[in-house]
């Protein structure tokens, strides 16, 4: 699939310090300090797309890869597109669209949101459509080598699920420790309770098998599909090989991210082993979690529609820690929009060598202190507040060349031109 043109991103000088970053399933704060880092944040499902509960998760991990590559590391990414589900075919048929077109609208329009919030594209980004005949084919072999196996459904097809006893790493994480995990499971979609499944949570790897066929023809859209779990599972094994980051929102870590993860181990007889599994926050708005099956939704597209510049939308998602829960107000606009104000007025300041500067950060401070703040779990709230010290109420620069580095900075770092 195309993606969307990336932002230009200044190369800033000196080295970037060691990366903490905390991992879900340990519930730690660990350092990651290999030489790349192949990164899998799981993608939308293209309906009701960007909302800030989507811009939120994305700019997390853009600025996680801006953080990472500062200093020349490397970097591979990768991202699916859900155009095969349930939820969008429920969508479409509820507003009366076809279900296709819907797909291809959404996902362009969040092409063109990810591109004006100046978020890196992953450099491999693949659709369910573009991968169905390797999902069946992996399927299959997960039912001939007898890692699957069939329930029979009452409309004469049959459900494909994977079967959770040849992982015995399954939900061993510390993070799943004590959680209810068939409420979670149910809550997101599971079956615990169709007859015959051999453990409530085995997860559907395809539904809607009739004989041999894992595509029959005719019916509603939905009549079958892959699972979703298997389907990053694929993806991230063919196109990164290993996953070092696995990212999303924090309301995949269970089951969604558990489970992809479980199938990657039966696919490699254990080989592959995620090594940070990194969330992000909820974002809320009257009172609920924002989210597309309750509706109550903040979309990127219409705050810019109403003239909002991208640059403080991503500010507003910055201004709070990427593992934070928070709740929307248009106030938290009005608050980024006068940061901004402020950010491009000192940023833009004349350059007066002979001016007193003493008491402003410098450019090298504003980077130095940056780097450290964004180092200790992208903690941007902080970064912020560094670069509100350097260019608030900023009269003057001492050189052409310090405007320009504080101006890269922020730009490389945080993703915000000035």
């Amino acid at each position: 699939m195309e993606t969307w043109l990336a932002p230009q991103v200044p190369e800033l000088p000196g080295t970037a310090p060691t990366l903490q970053l905390f991992d879900t399933a340990t519930g730690s704060l660990r350092e990651y300090s290999a030489d790349t880092m192949r990164l899998w944040v799981c993608g939308i499902t293209p309906y009701d797309a960007t909302h800030l509960g989507h811009a939120n998760t994305y700019v997390a991990f853009d600025t996680l890869c801006r953080v990472w590559q500062d200093g020349g590391r490397a970097l591979k990414t990768a991202q699916n597109l859900t155009d095969i589900d349930d939820p969008l075919f429920a969508h479409a048929a509820a507003n009366g669209l076809d279900w296709q077109e819907l797909a291809a609208s959404q996902t362009e329009l969040f092409r063109s949101d990810m591109a004006a919030l100046r978020v890196l594209p992953p450099q491999i980004w693949r659709s369910v459509s573009e991968t169905l005949d390797q999902l069946e084919e992996t399927v299959r072999g997960m039912e001939a080598a007898g890692l699957a196996y069939r329930l029979d459904l009452p409309d004469g097809s049959q459900n494909v699920y994977a079967d959770l006893a040849a992982d015995p790493q399954f939900a061993t994480c510390e993070a799943l420790r004590g959680a209810e995990l068939i409420e979670l499971f149910d809550n997101h979609g599971g079956d615990s309770e169709l007859p015959g499944k051999k453990n409530p949570l085995d997860p559907q790897l395809w539904k809607g098998v009739r004989g041999d066929d894992y595509r029959p023809h005719g019916g509603k859209p939905g009549d079958w599909r892959p699972g979703w779990h298997i389907e990053c599972a694929l993806l991230a094994l063919d196109h990164l090989g290993r996953i070092d980051v696995q990212g999303g929102g924090s309301d995949l870590v269970f089951p969604h991210h558990e489970m992809s993860e479980s199938h990657m181990r039966v696919l490699t007889a254990g080989r592959s082993q995620v090594q940070f599994h990194v969330h992000s926050g909820m974002v809320g708005y009257d009172g609920e979690k924002m989210s597309k099956s309750l509706g109550n939704l903040v979309l990127v597209s219409q705050l810019r529609a109403d003239g909002i510049d991208p640059n403080v939308i991503r500010l507003v998602l910055l201004t709070h820690h990427y593992r934070s829960d928070w709740e929307y107000g248009a106030q938290l606009i009005r608050e980024a929009q006068r940061r901004y104000s402020d950010w491009r007025a000192g940023a833009h300041a004349p350059v007066d060598a002979k001016a007193d500067t003493a008491s402003s950060a410098t450019a090298e401070q504003l980077l130095a202190s940056m780097r450290e703040a964004l180092a200790h779990d992208l903690d941007t709230p902080r970064a912020l507040r560094v670069v509100d010290d350097c260019l608030r109420r900023r009269t003057s620069w001492e050189s052409t060349a310090s405007r320009a580095l504080a101006i890269a900075a922020v730009d490389a770092l945080l993703g915000v031109a000035l």
